[in-house]
């Protein structure tokens, strides 16, 4: 699996406007239900869900990023969305650092080993910290683009 096969290119939002971790999620949820990635009439429902898991639990792992995701039944292909913020988020980070970039990711109920490879993508990219380094440094959705096609190429295995 490549980040270019659950990243939306038109769910893309290289100057986020939310100031907060919940208006940046629905800022990124909405971004999905443009592009038809789920019913737009589900749109609270998957906020309310993604909010919820953060609750439990904040998905801003450090080092500037978060990944906010949830499994849900009205999901029929996982997906994801990039924000990048370029004035920070608090995100209840667990080095209690702004975060300035986010995935969001939403995958099928029914596909918890799927949802988990889509994980393991993202964290493996975002761990390397000149892709950190370049994608918060980005100010288009081309330029998401290319870097997240240079790093799936640079990736062994996929």
């Amino acid at each position: 699996m490549k980040l270019s096969e659950i990243v939306v290119e038109g769910a893309i939002r290289p100057n986020m406007e939310a100031t907060d971790r919940d208006s940046a999620v629905a800022e990124l949820v909405d971004a999905l239900a443009e592009v038809g990635a789920f019913k737009g009439s589900l749109r609270d429902d998957i906020l309310t869900a993604l909010l919820e898991r953060e609750r439990r639990g904040s998905t801003g792992f450090g080092r500037g990023v978060a990944v906010p995701h949830v499994k849900h039944s009205a999901i029929k292909k996982m997906v994801a969305a990039v924000g990048i913020s370029q004035a920070g988020i608090d995100f209840n980070a667990l080095d209690k650092q702004p975060v300035f970039s986010i995935f969001l990711l939403l995958s099928p109920d029914g596909e918890p080993e799927e949802h988990l490879k889509a994980m393991e993508v993202i964290f493996g990219s975002l761990s390397q910290e000149t892709f950190r380094k370049f994608l918060r440094q980005t100010e288009s959705v081309e330029e998401i683009v290319s870097l997240i096609a240079e790093n799936d190429s640079s990736q062994v295995g996929g």
